[in-house]
Order: C-alpha cells, then structure tokens, then sequence
C-alpha cells in the first residue's frame, strides 16, 4: 500500500505540474496569436515568431485553424521544443506563432526525474522496514507454529516463551496473545494428561493386591458353575489390571528396549499360535530386524487378539518386508478410530473390551520406533499394518 501510494502521488504530481506549465505555455501562445492576428488585420508587419502559414507548422494544428478554428500544439522546430498557436485569416490561411517550449520542458523533466528518485527511495525504505517488521512477526509465528507441531507430536514439555510475554512491561501484540495462549494450554493439557496418567496408574496398583487375594479365594472354591464364573471374572479383571499397568508404564515415556535380531515371518508364526486360534500366515517377502521381541510379540498378538474379537475370519497375517499386516473380513473398523487412533475406554456398536488392547499396541509400537495404522479394506474388513523401521532403533534408559 505505501508503495502504490508513493507512485500514485508521483503521477498525481507529475499530472499536476504538467498541466499548469502547458497551461501556461498555452495562454502566452494564444495572447501572442491574438497580438499577430490583431497587428496582421491592422496591416502592421509581424512580430519576430509569427507568420502566415509558417513552415514548420504542424499539420493537425494548420487543418484545424483552416476549418476555422484556433489552438495550439507543443511540437519540435528548428530541433527545439516550441508551442504553437494558429487561427484562420482571410483566403483561407493561416496565421500562426510559436514559443518557446524548451525551458518548460526542461522543468517537467527535471521535475520526472525528481519523483523517480524520490519514488524510488521511499519504495525502498518502505519495503526495508517493511521487509524487517515482517520478518520479525513471521519469524515469532513460525516459532509458535513449531511449537504446536511438537505440543501436537506428543512433546508436551514444549513452550513458546515469548519475550513479550514475560515481561508484562513491554506491549503485547497478537503474536505474544497468540503465543501466551499457547502456552497456557500446553501446561493446562499436561496437567491434565499427568493427574490422569497418575490416576491410571494408582488405581492399577490398588487393585493389584485385593485381586491377588480374590484369585487365591477363587482357587480355593469348590468346582461347580458358580466358581467357573467366579474365577472368570477374576481373570477379566486381572487381566484389565494388568493393561492399566501396562499403559501407566508407557505414558511415563520411559520404557527400556531389549533389542535383539528377529525373522519376522517365524516371529509372526510364534503369535499366532501362541493365541490359539485359526490365522493363516503368508510371508511374501521375509525380513530379519533389530527389534525387542517381546514388545513386538505383545502388539501382533494384540492385533490378532483384536482381529478375532471384533471383526470375522478368516484373518490373515501378511509379512513383506519390514512390514506386516493383520487382517480381517468383519465390519471394519469404526471412524473415530482410523481417523484419530485407539482410544482407551471407548468402543462403539456394542463390542465388547475396553479399547485397551489397541491403545497398548499403539502404545510399544512408538517404543519399537515403528508405525502402525488402522484402516478399512474396500471389500470389508479392518485392516491394521506395523512398520518396523530397518536400522535398530534407540534403547532408552529406564
């Protein structure tokens, strides 16, 4: 904007300066024709620079003074920039003078010049200051934006801290609003991660001991219907127990890998029938990889367990590479959880489990350094792939 406003009121002046140096140029023209006309009718010879049909004279300038009309016209003669003015006589002539233009000229061009420059050199300050404000505003939201993304990869432990910020003396501007606010709900949404990781983990570990006391009671029932549901529950609830330690242990981020070399296919025929139920196996191209078996064997076994419960044979486990997926021919799986991930405590349609299984998978995959997605076959079924990444990865302390 300042810069069109600087070349707009450079032409404004330009327009401006012209006109009123023609215009004057103009008036002296037509005071001398009207001197030439009067002393030519009074038969008075004529001033130097006027004549009847002088030579030089512009041809649009002489049609119009013969069509009897009077005007004027800025043209070259003899080399030098000059202002004529014509008007008609008798016989059909024409009696013309001219000015000189030249120093006008020179005027108007100095005066182009003038704003050129003086166009130039605010254009250029305007965009320097310009350019240095902007970079400083984009650089303070490219920072924030960084920031969000690392808050959004799960490093809750990101801030902003904008200057502008922490010192309430200074002027706080969008970006610092921005920023601030930020700021405030990362530490609000870790607060809140936090109380319900320790939640989770409390409530696991005071019901560990009374379920170990249940389960030995339930052993010591006498067989019948009865002390089959009984201990049944027991075990469901164990078993729920020990996921809810199991993602209190992953939350902390600080699990520790016990990285050994694996073939993928004999692993994944290791799970499968380790769970007792009917999966095929097909190996289209086997991989060996560095990994913790035990963290891997814990997320196909969850993703077969998964398979089986909630969708229909057959399930398939496919290993290509470095990559196997698991699948099988139900209902798929539903939106909220290809679009965002597992979600602990949260199933629809009426299925059954707690949605933990998934949220565990999920959970040692990141550990593994691995990727898992979820989604839908376009044929049916719910189709789950883990990636596992070709060099070793990180083994962090505990």
């Amino acid at each position: 904007m300042c810069c069109a406003l600087a070349a707009l009121l450079g032409v404004l002046v330009h327009v401006q300066v012209t006109d009123q140096t023609v215009g004057q140029a103009r008036e002296l023209a037509l005071d001398r024709l009207a001197d030439a006309t009067e002393a030519y009718e009074a038969g008075d010879p004529l001033f130097p620079g006027s004549g009847i049909d002088p030579p030089g004279l512009p041809a649009s300038l002489r049609a119009l003074a013969v069509g009897g009309d009077r005007g004027t016209v800025v043209a070259e003669h003899r080399g030098r920039p000059v202002m004529w003015a014509a008007g008609p006589v008798d016989h059909g002539r024409t009696i013309a003078v001219h000015v000189d233009y030249a120093q006008q000229a020179r005027t108007i061009e100095a005066l182009d010049s003038a704003i050129l420059w003086s166009s130039a050199l605010a254009i250029g300050a305007t965009l320097l200051v310009g350019a240095f404000a902007v970079t400083r505003v984009t650089r303070r939201l490219h920072a924030t934006a960084q920031v969000a993304r690392r808050i959004s990869g799960g490093d809750l432990d990101a801030r902003v801290d904008d200057p502008r910020t922490r010192d309430p003396d200074r002027p706080q501007d969008e970006v610092a609003a921005v920023a601030a606010a930020l700021d405030s709900m990362a530490s609000s949404l870790q607060s809140k991660l936090l109380a319900e990781q320790r939640f989770t983990a409390d409530v696991a570990h005071e019901l560990r001991t009374p379920l170990t006391g249940l389960h030995a009671a339930a052993e010591l029932l006498p067989p019948g219907r009865p002390t089959e549901l009984v201990r049944d529950r027991v075990a469901a609830l164990r078993t729920l127990t020990e996921d809810l330690l199991e993602i209190s242990r992953l939350d902390t981020g600080r699990e520790r890998l016990d990285v050994d070399s694996e073939e993928l296919g004999a692993l994944a025929e290791r799970v499968v029938r380790a769970s007792g139920t009917r999966t095929e196996v097909v190996v289209v191209r086997d991989a060996r990889v560095e990994t913790d078996r035990r963290r891997l064997e814990r997320v196909l076994g969850n993703l077969v367990a998964n398979a089986h419960r909630h969708g229909r044979g057959p399930v398939v486990v496919t290993v290509d590479g470095p990559s196997v997926t698991v699948r099988d021919h139900g209902d798929g799986y539903p939106e909220y959880l290809v679009a965002h991930g597992p979600q602990r405590f949260r199933t629809e349609g009426g299925a059954k489990g707690h949605g933990l299984g998934l949220t565990i998978a999920v959970g040692q995959a990141e550990v593994l350094g691995a990727r898992l997605t979820f989604a839908n076959a376009a044929d049916g079924g719910a189709v789950a792939r883990l990636t596992l990444p070709v060099e070793a990865p990180a083994v962090d302390g505990g």
